[in-house]
């Protein structure tokens, strides 16, 4: 069994570090003609500064580089994070940016001299003046530590499967974190000691009267990369930075004996996993999926303790599976299979990082984003990335997308996708009781960029479930919206709708139904696009089945206790198609929100949504909704997109609570 960690897996583990910061410097300036505006500082002159308004263009000046967003609107504006605009640095250039693109509602990024991210809102324009909101990320003038997570795992303190483990590498954000101007440069553990000040800044760890100094991997002034001593008590700790004499805020963490973290390829904490071969060292991706019964290495951080506490802070080789492992998962579940204990869980070498050795259930599903997770022996689940499993590139027939496309669409700086939606919604009504079934289609035309699409974090191949936490049911807009002109769609009555454009969403339409108008018999509706200026005429047909999906069991969601999980039944739908399982549950007093989702075979008739996905909920008030996915099998082409498919839904939601 290989256990030292190949080059490829360690440089991916190792560079995986998060980079994010809140707001810091914020302003609402009206720049008159050949003024210049500093978006580090909020303050304008005659010159300088990191962006020139000319009275017609808006010029990036000296170092900094500028990139237009798109019009997003004041509240897509108000959703943009650092890590966004950082995501499209490939994209940022000097040069001006014209009128044409400077109406209201435009929004562009600008990397400033200070080497901060800030977005720009235009939100008046008259004659040579222009009127401005911003916000400058990762401005401070002391340290303030405004979030803590597991490196890998990423999940929101508050969870019942969030907190450090003793020994796990994790990162603090926030302002001021280290000395201005420095940059993240990765310290080397291999034949040397991490050190436990960096850049000016040194941590201290307190739980209850014993206090301990983690070791840096890296330090900037947005971000902090850290070892917490295996030694470290477990309970709730207090965490301060300390820079140039000034001490943060005491931030509160958990210290936990396990709270394992899977490396997500694009650092996300989900979507597409981290995972090589045992005994290549071969990293497997979409065009590379592996086959059933196959033995990976998987990689990340927070199994616990480790046994030999040196490698806290100094590369130590792994010797022999009986003095390395740390036994903290008892299963993973791989797309709901249980593939049993690893073969191997514990240290890499490398402080901080562990690695798993564990062979695919030779009955494991297959497709492109088959999920897998680990349970502790409390059954508290890990965070959950996906695999390809399969043979060559992988293959989700449920999604409508296959290896080559995703490899394909990864690899591109932007992606242009056009996504058409009918559905019908069976839901509890708003007032006096009863539901409220309403038909719906929408039109979704927009550019993301190539890491989002190939993260999909938000797809799960059949037989899985996936689990997205965060501190609010709230997400930000990363897309531009594309003009795909007129959009009309045609049922069984034969009577056309046209779909209305949605002013604060660019590229999204819309329309609300007539009632019956996806009548229960069923039908083929096509909807046809006239074409606009970024996407070309189509025409799209999708048949709904003649028997449509019945949710048999409602009442038995209304309350669930999640450690029990819940099952679900159902009768009806297409024959071939598949039945999501979808809930959210929400905490106001944290300000806790989660979701999930799970895919079945519609002709399964149930599914059981495992308790280890359901306890990554909050214990809170939501809803679960089963709907039947009727996935058009040819999709539709137009000029102008990488990727075009048309989708139905008939979908029955109801009230839960989530104990």
């Amino acid at each position: 069994m290989k256990i030292q960690p190949t080059l490829t897996a360690l440089a991916l583990a190792l560079a995986a570090f998060p980079i994010a910061a809140l707001a810091n410097i914020t302003g609402t300036p009206t720049l008159t003609a050949n003024t210049a505006l500093s978006l580090d500082t909020g303050t304008t002159s005659a010159s300088g500064g990191d962006i020139l308004w000319s009275g017609t263009t808006m010029t990036p000046q000296s170092k900094a580089t500028a990139y237009a967003i798109g019009n997003l609107g004041a509240s897509a504006f108000t959703a943009l994070s650092q890590s966004t605009l950082s995501g499209f640095s490939a994209l940022y250039s000097n040069s001006p940016i014209t009128a044409s693109t400077l109406a209201v509602g435009e929004v562009f990024a600008v990397h400033t001299n200070g080497g901060n991210y800030a977005a720009v809102l235009v939100t008046a324009v008259s004659g040579t003046s222009i009127s401005l909101q911003f916000v400058t990320y990762g401005v401070s003038t002391g340290p303030t530590i405004t979030g803590i997570e597991n490196n890998y795992g990423e999940i929101p303190a508050g969870f019942s499967n969030s907190g450090i483990a003793q020994g796990a590498l994790f990162f603090i954000v926030g302002t001021g974190l280290a000395t201005p101007g420095t940059v993240a440069v990765l310290q080397n553990a291999s034949g040397a000691t991490l050190p436990t000040t960096l850049n000016g800044a040194s941590v201290v760890v307190t739980v209850g009267n014993k206090s301990v100094q983690p070791a840096f991997y890296y330090a900037q002034p947005t971000a902090l990369g850290l070892v917490l001593p295996s030694g470290t008590p477990t309970g709730s700790a207090q965490v301060t930075v300390s820079v140039g004499g000034q001490a943060s805020n005491a931030y509160t963490i958990q210290v936990v004996s396990n709270a394992m973290g899977f490396d997500a390829y694009y650092g996300t904490g989900s979507g597409l996993g981290v995972a090589t071969n045992a005994v290549t060292g071969v990293l497997y991706n979409y065009a590379n999926a592996i086959p059933p019964g196959t033995t990976v290495v998987l990689w990340g951080s927070g199994l616990g303790a480790d046994p030999k506490p040196t490698r806290d802070t100094t590369y130590v080789p792994v010797t022999s599976i009986a003095a390395d492992s740390i036994n903290a998962l008892t299963h993973i579940y791989v797309g709901g299979v249980d593939g049993g204990a690893p073969g191997y869980q514990g240290a890499s070498g490398y402080p901080g990082l562990n690695q798993v050795n564990f062979t695919i259930p030779t009955n494991a599903t297959t497709g492109c984003n088959v999920s897998l997770v680990g349970v502790n022996a409390a059954g508290v689940p890990t965070n959950i990335i996906t695999l390809p499993i399969g043979t060559g590139a992988c293959s989700d027939p449920a999604l409508g997308v296959t290896g080559s496309q995703l490899s394909a669409e990864s690899g591109l700086s932007t992606v242009s996708t056009g996504t058409l939606i009918l559905f019908q919604s069976t839901a509890p009504a708003t007032s006096g009781g009863g539901t409220t079934v309403t038909d719906f289609a929408l039109a979704n035309f927009q550019t993301l960029t190539g890491a989002t699409t190939g993260a999909n974090a938000s797809q799960v191949s059949v037989g899985g479930c996936i689990v997205n936490q965060s501190l609010s049911s709230s997400a930000g807009l990363t897309a531009t919206g594309l003009d795909a002109g007129t959009i009309t769609l045609t049922g069984p009555s034969g009577s056309p709708v046209t779909l209305t454009t949605t002013p604060s969403l660019p590229g999204e339409s819309f329309a609300q139904l007539a009632s019956g108008f996806i009548p229960s018999s069923g039908g083929t509706f096509t909807f046809k696009g006239s074409g606009g200026a970024n996407v070309g005429p189509f025409t799209a047909a999708l048949t709904f089945p003649a028997s449509l999906l019945v949710w048999t069991n409602q009442s038995a969601a209304a309350t669930v206790t999640r450690a029990s999980g819940l099952t679900v039944t159902w009768t009806g739908s297409t024959s071939g198609s598949f039945v999501f399982i979808g809930g959210n549950s929400s905490l106001s007093s944290g300000g806790l929100y989660g979701s999930f989702t799970c895919i079945a075979p519609s002709s399964a008739g149930q599914f059981t949504v495992p308790g280890y996905i359901l306890t990554a909920l909050p214990a809170g008030t939501g809803s679960v909704t089963v709907e039947n996915n009727i996935q058009s099998t040819a999709g539709f082409t137009a000029t102008g997109l990488n990727y075009a498919t048309e989708v139905g839904y008939v979908a029955t939601q109801v009230n839960t609570t989530f104990n």
